[in-house]
């Protein structure tokens, strides 16, 4: 592998050419969102990403402009009646998933601020809550970079294996989508699985996962008296607002539902690639930065709140 690697690295024209390619081949309907993903982590393997200074900054705007795009396909009644099913179950999960983060933490003698990112990232929405909370923090970084890689890596396997889970246990598109919303740590891997679905847990995942989102504010102000950084300032998820002026749009206004499919069919084009771009970020030489104990710390929370969410939902 470290050969073909070298062989491509020499020749970084033709490196160039191959990852703009499969980049816009992830925006046709030939690759899903998982295959999207699989792709970027084989390209970062075999031949390395060119331009990775350049995806990190493309993937926080992609990921807000694709999620803004789905609320195009959305109804603003199915969207409330999902968000308040999901706020009771958000807000326990949240509050269960930091009080455990908390515990572990100090269990496994981690490093305070790594642990207070990776539970963030766990309860609300994976690398958005950690880039929300690390200058509350003062996080250095190395911290917010382990951070980021456990949390993206566990991102990379749920969804790949939530569909394939959901679809064993028979879950309806329902039920699938709020377990995606409560279970997958951030957006886009949310998202992706949920579409892989289908069209009705796409909705409820989106919705309960934005509403979810929100929770970065709280989170927020807790982290800036806990950490005692008064000065710090707090991010407000703006994005999230478009995306609920799309939805309104999309349901009381019937001349934007002419082009509704065609927004949706873009933003989803969107999202494939913004999980290409994620995967190309997943080299080995990065995951071997993370350290047992963070990533211990991570695959608990995540089991935790997966299987309890699960136990839930289908009890």
């Amino acid at each position: 592998m470290q050969n073909i690697s070298d062989y491509f690295a020499s020749r970084p024209a033709f490196q160039k050419i191959l990852f703009i390619g499969l980049g816009i081949l992830c925006l046709t309907p030939l690759v899903s969102t998982p295959v999207a993903l699989v792709l970027g982590f084989l390209i970062a393997q075999l031949v390395g990403n060119p331009y990775e200074v350049t995806a990190k900054k493309l993937i926080h705007s992609l990921l807000q402009i694709s999620v803004v795009g789905l609320g195009f396909g959305m109804n603003t009644y199915s969207a409330l009646q999902a968000g308040k099913e999901g706020f009771i179950f958000a807000m326990v999960s949240i509050i269960t998933v930091l009080t455990f983060g908390y515990l572990f933490t100090r269990v496994f003698n981690i490093d305070k601020i790594t642990g207070y990112l990776i539970s963030a990232g766990t309860a609300i929405c994976g690398g958005s809550a950690i880039a929300a909370i690390a200058p509350i923090v003062k996080a250095k970084p190395n911290q917010i970079s382990v951070a980021l890689a456990v949390v993206f890596t566990l991102n990379s396997i749920a969804l790949l294996i939530f569909p394939v889970i959901g679809t064993a246990l028979h879950l309806s598109q329902h039920d699938f989508g709020l377990w995606c919303a409560i279970a997958i740590h951030d957006t886009s891997s949310v998202v992706g699985a949920a579409a892989k679905y289908g069209s009705e847990a796409l909705e409820v995942a989106t919705t309960v996962k934005l509403a979810r989102a929100l929770w970065i504010i709280p989170l927020s102000i807790f982290s800036v008296m806990v950490f005692k950084n008064r000065d710090s300032k707090i991010k407000i998820p703006w994005f999230i607002g478009f995306f609920i002026i799309a939805m309104l749009l999309n349901t009381y206004f019937p001349w934007v539902q002419r082009f509704s499919p065609t927004i949706v069919t873009l933003a989803k084009a969107g999202l494939t690639l913004t999980l290409f771009l994620i995967g190309a970020g997943l080299s080995f030489k990065v995951l071997k930065t993370v350290g047992i104990r963070p990533l211990v710390l991570a695959v608990l929370l995540w089991l935790l709140i997966s299987i309890g969410s699960l136990l839930v939902i289908i009890k």
